[in-house]
């Protein structure tokens, strides 16, 4: 794809969410997110619902998709998330994808329901329609937030600190982020190898056995 291709369809997608924007009004939030980069991936948002900037990371549902469906990766449509404040979130991403079928970004809508739960029965339907991503979305700010996340969930998952790791622990940890997209991001190999105490040559080292032990489990 040329890089004017590209900018067609990115000017056209930042219309498109200017307008949904001001048709739904300061509930409705949407982002368009350029996936080559996806540690600052938004480059356009109409609306403030997550109070985010152009330059933040892409979310890290978004990751974890990428990174278990790559290009095959479906669009999620009506998901539940809540923000860290607390409010409850309607969102739906769909996947922008070149002429041969190569995802390259992302188009999300936000909707903050908190205060019509409880109040409006004509929006019941939406409130309660479920999905199989129902979860708590995090819209990180900057690179570290979203980073910072996927870690402290590896952590839970291990019910210790990085600390007392053995050395095959360290190693499950990096299988573990890897799993969830973390790697995806620039930096987060340095972050992981602080979190763990060791260099960043180490964490590569490890990442490589561990896709590599991956691919022969594929085979």
């Amino acid at each position: 794809m040329s890089t004017d291709e590209r900018k067609v369809i990115f000017d056209n997608l930042v219309n498109i969410a200017n307008s949904i924007s001001e048709m739904f009004g300061k509930n409705c939030e949407v982002a368009v997110h350029d996936l080559r980069t996806p540690e600052r991936s938004l480059i356009h948002i109409a609306g403030d619902v997550t109070h985010r900037q152009t330059g933040a990371p892409i979310t890290d549902l978004v990751l974890k998709v990428l990174k278990k469906s790559k290009d095959k990766a479906k669009d999620m449509v009506g998901y539940k998330s809540i923000t860290k404040d607390g409010r409850i979130l309607r969102s739906s991403t769909s996947f922008i994808r070149d002429k041969k079928g190569k995802i390259i970004g992302a188009f999300c809508v936000n909707f903050d329901v908190t205060e019509f739960i409880g109040t409006y029965n004509v929006f019941k339907d939406l409130l309660e329609k479920g999905s199989e991503y129902d979860k708590n979305e995090t819209f990180a700010k900057n690179l570290n937030e979203t980073i910072e996340t996927l870690t402290q969930e590896a952590i839970l998952s291990f019910k210790k600190q990085p600390s007392s790791f053995s050395p095959e622990e360290k190693i499950k940890f990096v299988s573990y982020l890897d799993e969830k997209g973390a790697f995806l991001i620039k930096g987060s190999v340095e972050y992981v190898a602080s979190i763990l105490g060791l260099s960043k040559f180490t964490v590569y080292s490890y990442l490589q056995k561990v896709r590599s032990s991956s691919n022969s489990n594929d085979d």
